[in-house]
């Protein structure tokens, strides 16, 4: 049976394939080629004389026009008569043809439904604080933008799990009685304005099976959908097959609508306008905040009466409601499934004035977040979870969402005297709960804490275009150095660095900042792990000679300790500074030792420099950089020894950049059987030394904490850590095998994209 015989039902997009239709009878080339097979058997409905129909006559008799002569009417004068006789006989009336003429015949259709209509409104407070939330988050990874009727449709869709009688449509059986279809899928219509050749129109086009779907791929989907729309790519499939249909007038403004539904549907949703109960249109918003009045959004039902009644329409409705106001966890899937870090933000009542007043919670809860945010900022590449702690919960403290708009007295916070709790919670949140943690409230010094809290508390701009790139080239290097070796030496020991490249281009960054400071050099210490890839793409050396050396050739008379292997050499270089001008000399120091026993070495040699310098009591310019295992950190006595000496007259070097290259495990322990503390830099603390933990996936977060980190060292001259948490793709080296002993691990690790593919689609994704 062809096509012609049995059409696709494509309900109120029949104008637009029509239209279509039109178009490739003239030039099929102007119609995209999915179109092709379709048309070629392809009878629109209104030609009548190509399916056995009788034509619907297409011509209209002309206007009647007035006689040349009348008498005057009453009061008339010649002139108007002429006039108005005038305007009558200009007028023309065009017949309605093809397209048009089919979106006629579709609203005569669907006068045949009888339709009754639910309205309910809706508090679009949570909504909006929780859209914040998430387009913040995209706006800081991956890209891209969540919109109101993204979330309200993903709440229709799964409200109608709970009603799906919604999703049902009438129709009438082979004996022509009447019976009612329940789809197999809910195929949610999203009603789009179409400019097309010959004006605007409403198309419809569906979304295929929402029901199995999480928010993350109903977002990619209905994007995917309004791209090929705009783009005048649809298919028949995506024109076809509607369950029930969103329409959103409130774009434009509307409060509510009431639409026309076609047949072949049981229901169509209307979403109105965002705004203030009309009585509170006029209030200033801070009588709105201090009141604790909310915008609302309102929803209509427009349904077929003959199969779904009223109560079922309102409590589909209410259903919704109740999950835009955060019932059965929507926001927290919502938040799970785009991978946002934090919980949402809970519709509770405004909590009165109390005892203390809210101004001394607001200052309790900046408090709170210096000293606990790190628990909350999402610095693991491996664990996600909605990150939350009591001391950071807003309720705990007194305070609701209906705060978020009040004003309240800061003292100073961020530069201000007054600020909103929502730029409050923003300033915070920016600074200690994104993908870097800061710990310095244990330092004893006030004009550290205060020097730290003027850099973090304030809004970081992204590196330039110039600089992301760069970042990205050094990941680039990084990532072929490594795929390269894996593929030409199988099987040889190399202690890789796969998983944790960020720390090159994070080395780099502190490099930059001291050659930017003038010093006129850079130690390094550092065990085994990515150790050739720090000799290649930070120090310099050869390709060539590291190669040489995988082959069993080793430089007798090259600088290298005892245990003569690839990954126990030293060497020298000079780094140039990419942006502005400055250079500055680097050593990495030889290391015989699979452990710790490098630290008081790489003091020393830093310190014998200075001395050798001679610049004066204060003239530490060699910089000394300690790379660590996180295991090795909290575990080995000598790295306490080495803190407890850095503060010492006899061995200061003017302070030590400490850089933990975390990778979550210890040779073969999780951290959770290797310590007793909260984190591996817990040590660091005992000498008042600031500690950055930052999330290994994000380079930018990384180069923005070294330099910070010189910075610091420079001006207060002390030992500042950075713990980049990452992960160990390989194990502890390329002859084990990883999964043995942390399978659940590696299981997250053999999907995980490496950092370079990350950061390479997170800055396409943000355009």
């Amino acid at each position: 049976m062809s096509r012609s015989d049995q059409p696709v039902q494509f309900g109120p997009n029949e104008w637009l394939v029509e239209e279509m239709y039109e178009q490739f009878l003239a030039d099929p080339s102007a119609v995209d080629s999915s179109w092709h097979d379709f048309f070629a058997d392809y009878r629109p409905a209104s030609q009548g004389d190509r399916n056995g129909k009788a034509p619907h006559s297409s011509t209209q008799a002309p206007a009647k026009r007035l006689p040349a002569k009348q008498p005057p009417a009453n009061g008339a004068t010649a002139n108007e008569r002429t006039s108005v006789t005038a305007q009558v006989q200009h007028d023309t009336t065009t017949p309605l043809r093809g397209a048009a003429a089919r979106v006629v015949a579709n609203m005569e259709t669907s006068l045949e439904l009888p339709t009754a209509t639910s309205v309910r409104a809706v508090p679009a407070k949570l909504l909006v604080d929780n859209r914040i939330v998430i387009n913040n988050h995209l706006q800081r990874t991956r890209g891209g933008k969540i919109s109101f009727t993204h979330l309200i449709g993903f709440a229709a869709v799964r409200a109608l799990a709970v009603h799906p009688q919604m999703n049902r449509h009438y129709t009438t059986d082979e004996q022509g009685k009447p019976a009612v279809v329940a789809p197999e899928h809910v195929n949610l219509g999203l009603a789009i304005d179409l400019q097309t050749a010959k004006g605007r129109s409403l198309v419809v086009t569906s979304i295929k099976g929402c029901e199995v779907m999480t928010f993350a791929q109903f977002w990619q989907a209905y994007e995917d959908v309004i791209r090929k729309a705009r783009e005048g790519r649809l298919s028949a499939e995506d024109l076809a097959a509607t369950t029930i249909t969103l329409t959103n007038p409130g774009t434009i403004g509307t409060n509510h609508s009431v639409p026309r539904l076609m047949s072949g549907q049981g229901a169509i949703i209307g979403v109105g306008a965002m705004e203030y109960p009309a009585a509170f249109q006029g209030a200033s918003e801070e009588a709105l905040a201090e009141m604790a009045i909310s915008k609302i959004i309102t929803l209509t039902s427009t349904y077929d009466h003959r199969i779904i009644q009223g109560a079922e329409s309102g409590e589909f409705l209410r259903r919704i409601h109740g999950l835009l106001l955060g019932d059965d966890g929507f926001y927290d899937d919502l938040f799970a499934s785009l991978r946002v870090p934090y919980e949402p933000v809970r519709w509770v009542q405004d909590i009165p004035e109390g005892e203390v007043a809210k101004t001394a919670r607001v200052l309790e809860l900046i408090d709170a977040y210096r000293t606990r945010g790190h628990l909350m900022a999402d610095t693991d590449p491996l664990n996600y979870r909605q990150r939350r702690h009591p001391d950071l919960d807003v309720l705990r403290h007194g305070l609701t969402l209906w705060d978020l708009d009040r004003t309240f007295a800061v003292g100073g916070f961020a530069g201000h005297s007054h600020m909103k709790l929502r730029d409050v919670l923003g300033v915070l949140r920016n600074a200690y709960c994104r993908n870097v943690g800061v710990e310095y409230m244990h330092i004893l010094a006030p004009d550290e804490r205060q020097w730290l809290q003027e850099r973090v508390e304030r809004v970081h701009d992204k590196p330039s275009r110039a600089e992301q790139k760069y970042i990205l080239s050094k990941l680039n290097a990084a990532e072929s150095f490594e795929t390269f070796l894996q593929t030409k030496y199988v099987g040889q020991k190399r202690f890789s660095l796969e998983g944790a490249e960020t720390v090159i281009p994070l080395l780099d960054a502190v490099l930059d900042k001291a050659a930017e400071y003038e010093l006129d050099e850079v130690v390094l210490g550092m065990p085994h792990r990515g150790r050739l890839n720090v000799l290649a793409n930070v120090v310099g050396k050869p390709y060539s000679q590291i190669f040489l050396e995988f082959e069993g050739n080793v430089d007798p008379g090259q600088a290298h300790g005892s245990g003569d292997v690839k990954y126990h050499l030293g060497a020298e270089g000079k780094y140039y500074r990419m942006f502005g001008d400055g250079e500055t000399r680097v050593c990495l120091t030889s290391n015989p030792s699979h452990l710790e026993a490098v630290d008081p070495v790489l003091e020393g040699i830093a310190r014998a420099k200075q001395d050798m310098l001679n610049k004066g009591p204060d003239g530490f310019t060699v910089l000394p950089v300690a790379l660590h295992g996180d295991a090795a950190f909290a575990g080995q006595g000598v790295v306490a020894e080495t803190l407890n000496l850095s503060q010492l007259r006899g061995y200061r070097t003017g302070g030590t950049v400490h850089v933990i290259v975390n990778n979550q495990v210890g040779f073969t322990t999780a951290p959770q059987y290797a310590r007793s503390s909260e984190y591996s830099t817990d040590v660091a603390k005992m000498i008042g030394a600031p500690v950055f933990h930052v999330n290994g996936d994000d380079p930018e977060s990384c180069v923005w904490v070294a330099k910070l980190a010189v910075e610091y060292r420079q001006e207060f001259q002390k030992d500042v850590v950075i713990d980049m948490v990452c992960y160990r793709r390989r194990g502890h080296n390329e002859g084990d095998d990883p999964s043995m002993t942390q399978p659940k691990m590696y299981d997250i690790i053999d999907t995980k994209r490496s950092v370079r593919k990350g950061y390479t689609e997170a800055l396409i994704g943000r355009g």
